[in-house]
């Protein structure tokens, strides 16, 4: 356990920076674009340090993975539960994402289409290249 805590603490120092660069370069087209014309001090404060949390744990939350008794299908459920949760909390808590459920369905959905969706590509290149590699040593 004490393993895995500093791995996840590892893995959150690494990512948590690119959250607020991801912030000031999504901020930044908002604003040249003229959907956001001032953002406050405080938005701004809550707005980096809340994205740092978010890249914090979603890179985190990755050593799960590296867990040798847990299958690979409890990882990614676990994985996926915390991202969203990470995700909805941080975007609930930022105005990002309005209060209701109607927002909240649709976040959920395009969330879990989203993650499906990588877990999907994930599979497939992974499984061509094991072909490949397989057929390489086969062919020795």
């Amino acid at each position: 356990m004490k393993h895995g805590l500093l791995e996840f603490i590892k893995r959150g120092l690494f990512a948590g920076g690119f959250g607020p660069v991801a912030y000031a370069i999504i901020t930044g087209i908002l604003g040249a674009c003229q959907e956001v014309e001032a953002v406050t001090v405080g938005e701004l404060v809550l707005g980096v340090l809340t994205s740092y949390l978010l890249a914090f744990v979603a890179g985190g939350i990755t050593f799960v993975y590296q867990l040798d008794r847990l299958p690979t299908f409890w990882a990614a459920l676990i994985h996926g539960l915390v991202l969203y949760v990470d995700y909805l909390a941080i975007y609930l808590t930022n105005g990002w994402l309005k209060d209701g459920y109607e927002p909240i369905l649709v976040f959920s959905a395009c969330f879990v289409a989203g993650y499906l969706v990588v877990w999907a590509i994930i599979y497939l290149c992974t499984r061509r290249e094991t072909k490949n590699l397989n057929r390489a040593l086969s062919d020795q």
